[in-house]
């Protein structure tokens, strides 16, 4: 039963907070999202869990797509809006599916498809979902039959199938491989998941798509190497980068950036290795897409020489 989640429990530190000052309602929630980020570390091995066989699937052309209702399929929508121009992944590889569909229950609540676990199935089917894909369901509740439908219909098709939920036992667990249920507790107005439930999801999130995205090769050191420099600020972001890989100054790092076609990644093992743009393009390719091992097989066929 609904009422009985800890979702929608009453929290008895806010029982008073409509009488509140503002600073004394700041608090509280201060002091409420103080205990998020202890909640997602109880959570630190079946996310891990999850990333790993994410990966794998991926390394194979499988893709990654959220499925939520609400908050969490807005969220799920955020995180992969991001994923192309942080780590230059193509638009389809990571994707959020939201119940009620595009920018419009996006933008306008539409809290009422939720209920309808044939959408979530539905949308499932439209999106050609394989066994190489990762499906991952977010639902803060972990009741959300328009979720429930789309993991259920994944597994079906043998996809990888993820759920991301609120509450200790929830409904999402049994169609879910991997189940990452972050309980952060009753939130200050009871019910309202966008907060502490809101704020964990993204938190984790943010997690399963940057340390998926840093064992796909898009990470070297801690900078973001595959970075599309599409404005301004990103291209000075992608000198900066080659700069702090490499040790040049700014002018080599512009000069190697424009002999790179614009692309970091490329600029920092034509320097580091001192190719061609011809030969860096080559490297990478066969250390798939990661510079460490880019530039290390070529240390390795260099000695190799020497021998």
């Amino acid at each position: 039963m609904l009422y009985s989640l800890i979702t929608e429990q009453q929290n008895s530190d806010s029982l008073n907070i409509d009488t509140m000052n503002t600073i004394d309602i700041l608090k509280i929630m201060n002091e409420e999202d103080k205990k998020v980020a202890y909640a997602v570390e109880r959570e630190l091995g079946e996310i891990a869990s999850a990333i790993d066989a994410i990966v794998e699937r991926m390394q194979r052309g499988g893709r990654l797509l959220y499925f939520g209702a609400g908050t969490s399929g807005r969220l799920g929508i955020l995180d992969a809006a991001e994923c192309p121009p942080t780590f230059g992944t193509r638009p389809e590889l990571v994707q959020g599916i939201m119940a009620g569909g595009g920018a419009g229950a996006f933008n306008i609540a539409r809290e009422d498809i939720e209920d309808h676990k044939e959408e979530g199935a539905a949308d499932v089917v439209k999106n050609n979902i394989t066994q190489l894909d990762s499906i991952i369901g977010i639902s803060a509740s972990g009741q959300a039959p328009y979720v429930l439908g789309a993991l259920e219909e994944a597994k079906k098709r043998g996809a990888l199938t993820i759920s991301i939920a609120c509450n200790e036992q929830a409904l999402l667990d049994d169609a879910a491989d991997i189940n990452i249920n972050v309980v952060v507790g009753p939130e200050i107005i009871m019910g309202s998941t966008r907060l502490k439930a809101g704020t964990a999801q993204k938190m984790v999130l943010n997690m399963i798509s940057t340390a998926t995205m840093i064992k796909m090769g898009k990470v070297y050191r801690n900078l973001m190497v595959d970075v599309k420099p599409k404005n301004k600020k990103l291209i000075e972001r992608a000198k900066r980068i080659i700069m702090l890989a490499t040790g040049v100054s700014y002018e080599e790092a512009d000069r190697y950036f424009k002999l790179s076609n614009k692309n970091a990644k490329v600029a920092i093992v034509m320097i580091e290795a001192g190719v061609c743009y011809e030969t860096a393009c080559e490297l990478l390719e066969q250390g798939d897409g990661f510079v460490s091992q880019a530039i290390e097989i070529y240390q390795t066929s260099m000695s190799n020489t020497k021998i």
